[in-house]
């Protein structure tokens, strides 16, 4: 018997609970002494594939209308700002979302928060896929970004409190990785599926696949041992702890980091497809989906970057994977259809490695309420998803790829002026 049946089987009471309701309120009890996730064992492999899984099932269901921008202008007849709300609504709402769930998340249990807000928010992505009319499309999506938020920060706190710091950077890189797996498969998913059928079957499809990645992130997860959830924490205790972490050396400057990585990210990512479709490449959803295959390079670049990062210097890292974003940049403006595909992998194999770096950093970084410093990161990083992705739009209808490229390069610029300081701070207190 499962040390979940011994434990419902020796609890009469709880034996009578209705079967859902322990599914998603109640913990598995932890069934081993050890101090820390060993890189190497089976309860860590356990706990870094199951947040592959929930890594896969975020990006996912949160990208995997991007592809289908053009296909929304044309339904409903909205222009690529317009359309381009399907990601920012998102988004906006799920940096307001991650904000909270920082805090909440000091008071309730880590699986229980990430089961729940998977399952929502993959049964919202369904009701997208029957939404009859534009403004209730747009609705759903907020909510399902609200949905969401309970995932990313607990997700990054739950490795910070419970891997040990030598493997961290490993397990945060497969974490990270599963979100390139998500962004993948949601954007090539969808852009075949929409072919084959229409763009709601596609994003259903991506509902139900969010629902499957939920059962087995729920199966494998290992219970938190390193984290007690403290009820009954004041509004003064939160705010006190939200301003100590801006007065940590150096996670300031990673929260901006997290702002340029994904502003960069999504800019690039939500208008390509608008240039691909027009002359003189006219490519289908189904083509332009298959060049988001170099998405597996993030799942590449992430583990890798981690371990480079414990053998090297995160700072190293960080300021090698923005040079590899903006030299993919400056390769997307050339014309040859290669080098607008190379220059995405580039972008997004850079991409992946500096948030999987940044990420990691931030939970060595603070010393305390992990599950706010991880929010504050995931606040930034959002923010930039949907300020600059929707901002994007405006500079694609004033000077074509041009403008959106330079739009980009700004950011990475400001980006790389960040991380150098952060090398300065962590050689001087290395």
């Amino acid at each position: 018997m499962s040390a979940a049946g011994r434990y419902f089987a020796h609890a009469p009471a709880l034996s009578r609970v209705p079967r859902l309701f322990r599914f998603f309120f109640l913990d598995v009890p932890n069934a081993h002494d050890t101090p820390y996730l060993e890189r190497g064992s089976r309860a860590y492999w356990r706990a870094s594939i199951a947040l592959l899984f929930a890594g896969y099932a975020t990006f996912s269901l949160l990208y995997c209308v991007q592809p289908l921008l053009p296909s929304f202008s044309s339904a409903f007849n909205v222009t690529p700002a317009q359309s381009s709300l399907t990601v920012s609504l998102s988004t906006a709402a799920l940096a307001f979302s991650i904000f909270t769930a920082g805090f909440v998340s000091e008071g309730w249990s880590r699986h229980k928060l990430m089961t729940l807000s998977l399952t929502v928010s993959a049964l919202l992505t369904i009701g997208v896929a029957i939404a009859p009319q534009w403004h209730q499309l747009l609705l759903l999506r907020a909510l399902e970004g609200l949905a969401l938020g309970g995932v990313p920060a607990v997700a990054m706190a739950y490795l910070a409190e419970e891997v040990h710091p030598d493997g961290l950077g490993l397990a945060m890189g497969l974490y990270v990785g599963g979100t390139a797996i998500g962004g993948m498969a949601g954007r090539v998913i969808t852009g075949v599926v929409a072919d084959l059928f229409s763009w709601r079957v596609a994003i259903g499809t991506i509902g139900v696949l969010g629902i499957l990645s939920m059962l087995a992130f729920r199966a494998l997860l290992p219970p938190s041992r390193h984290f007690v959830p403290r009820r009954g924490l004041g509004f003064t205790h939160h705010r006190s702890a939200l301003l100590r972490q801006f007065t940590r050396p150096g996670l300031p400057l990673l929260f901006l980091l997290g702002f340029v990585l994904m502003g960069s990210f999504v800019t690039l990512y939500n208008y390509i497809g608008y240039r691909l479709l027009a002359p003189p490449y006219r490519l289908s959803q189904t083509a332009i989906g298959a060049i988001f295959v170099v998405y597996l390079t993030g799942v590449v670049a992430s583990p890798w970057s981690g371990r480079m990062a414990d053998t090297f210097g995160r700072a190293r890292v960080l300021t090698a994977s923005l040079l590899l974003m903006g030299a993919g940049l400056a390769l997307t403006l050339f014309s040859p259809l290669a080098a607008i595909v190379g220059g995405i992998a580039c972008v997004t194999f850079g991409f992946f490695a500096g948030h999987a770096v940044a990420s990691g950093w931030v939970g060595r970084l603070a010393k305390e309420a992990k599950g706010q410093a991880a929010a504050l990161y995931l606040l930034a990083y959002y923010v930039g998803s949907s300020v600059v992705g929707s901002y994007g739009g405006h500079m694609w209808a004033g000077y074509g790829w041009g403008g959106v490229a330079g739009l980009v390069a700004a950011l990475l610029a400001t980006g790389m002026v960040a991380a150098l300081r952060l090398r300065r701070l962590d050689a001087a207190h290395s």
